[in-house]
């Protein structure tokens, strides 16, 4: 209670002076009402973003958890929102998880601290994500990824389908990796071996791929037998070796803050004095030192997106940006892709997953999607080099 009527002190001196702090509701479902308007959303209103409230308890969870009991309240089927795309591209669009920070800051606090004081990301615990997101269950992923079982952002410049943005996005890796036949390829989180058999199959090139999922390094075996491809359950810092090119898709995101200067340092180890080195990660529009705590929970644990900011600090005086290409915006697309692709398939994964299940994910790639479409989310590109790469690097889209 005592939380409580701290709020609506702070809420009257917002109001004071304007008149309308006699005519406005201070109740949690008033105060959550106020800020949802602002980003034109409703409580129980006829537009598709709106929030549909099944339980009162939705707004006390909201307001003390944050983004944490608002995902939490809708895998519980307390509230429901016929396109949470749209929901989430409005609610980020104008930042609301800032507004909300006065009620559910000491769930934030407990965040910051936990990335803070602790290596999320260490040796120790680096399978964790593995173990929890990418071990789910491969039936999964493959009902809801393209064959080439790419699980990051496609490149829909020139696409109109979901395979075709993907093929399009090794690709263009592969063209601006510059990878000739015979050189060897490292590949930092393979996932399900999409990319490895691409570039062996295509460029002629040898892979190294790693990962921390037994279910990834299982199929992405079965995926590129014959093939010149090793795929190595290890963690990035216990590699050792020398590679004409490095790759990272998708993985940067699980490394953690703590240890860019590590991933980078290890990058410049194994990389040859010629060589190049792309890195594609997700990142966000502000430099922030903590995660999301619902994506955190279920989705991605010890995860960490980066902010330009931080990713450059963690450059400095290692490698040489030659190209930064965003295309953010394609991740958009590519979440929808996957969430169709999971709606249609679930009359069969229902028979090994709950309902619960089902609310999660959906939840995820749609929350993720109006992310991307709201722009705090960005998907970054980087061509690196060493200082003594001799020849000049060219950009290509």
């Amino acid at each position: 209670m005592a939380r409580f009527e701290r709020y609506q002190q702070k809420m009257e001196q917002t109001y004071a002076g304007s008149g309308s702090a006699s005519q406005t509701s201070l109740t949690p479902p008033g105060v959550l009402q106020q800020l949802a308007a602002q980003c034109g959303v409703q409580f129980n209103g006829d537009a598709p973003w709106d929030i549909q409230v099944h339980s009162e308890a939705v707004y006390d969870r909201i307001l003390s958890q944050g983004s944490l009991g608002f995902g939490e309240t809708y895998m519980d089927g307390l509230w429901d929102c016929p396109s949470l795309d749209q929901l989430f591209y409005r609610l980020l669009k104008f930042n609301i998880e800032d507004k909300l920070s006065g009620w559910a800051r000491f769930h934030l606090l407990l965040q910051v601290m936990r990335h803070r004081l602790f290596n999320l990301q260490s040796s120790r615990r680096a399978f964790q994500v593995g173990e929890q997101h990418y071990d789910i269950g491969n039936d999964v992923f493959e009902a809801m990824l393209d064959p080439t079982m790419s699980y990051s952002c496609g490149y829909w410049q020139e696409a109109e389908t979901l395979d075709q943005a993907q093929i399009n996005k090794l690709d263009m890796i592969c063209r601006k990796l510059e990878l000739s036949p015979g050189e060897k390829l490292l590949e930092i989180g393979c996932g399900w071996g999409g990319l490895a058999r691409y570039a062996a199959e295509n460029y002629g090139v040898e892979v190294t791929g790693i990962t921390i999922s037994r279910e990834q390094q299982k199929l992405a075996k079965a995926h590129c037998a014959g093939l010149p491809v090793s795929i190595e359950l290890v963690d990035y810092r216990d590699l050792e070796g020398q590679f004409d090119k490095i790759v990272s898709v998708g993985m940067f995101e699980h490394v953690g803050e703590k240890n860019y200067p590590v991933y980078f340092d290890t990058v410049n180890r194994l990389l040859k004095d010629d060589g190049l080195f792309l890195l594609h990660t997700i990142g966000i529009y502000k430099t922030t030192h903590r995660a999301d705590p619902w994506i955190d929970k279920y989705i991605f644990c010890n995860g960490k997106l980066p902010s330009a900011e931080q990713i450059t600090r963690a450059l400095d005086q290692r490698l040489i940006i030659e190209d930064w290409h965003n295309f953010g915006q394609d991740y958009y697309l590519t979440l929808m892709a996957w969430w169709q692709n999971f709606d249609t398939a679930w009359p069969q994964l229902s028979q090994h997953y709950d309902e619960r299940f089902y609310r999660m994910w959906k939840y995820y790639l749609q929350c993720c999607a109006g992310f991307f479409k709201s722009r705090q989310g960005q998907l970054w590109q980087l061509v690196l080099s060493k200082r003594s790469r001799p020849q000049m690097y060219r950009s290509i889209r």
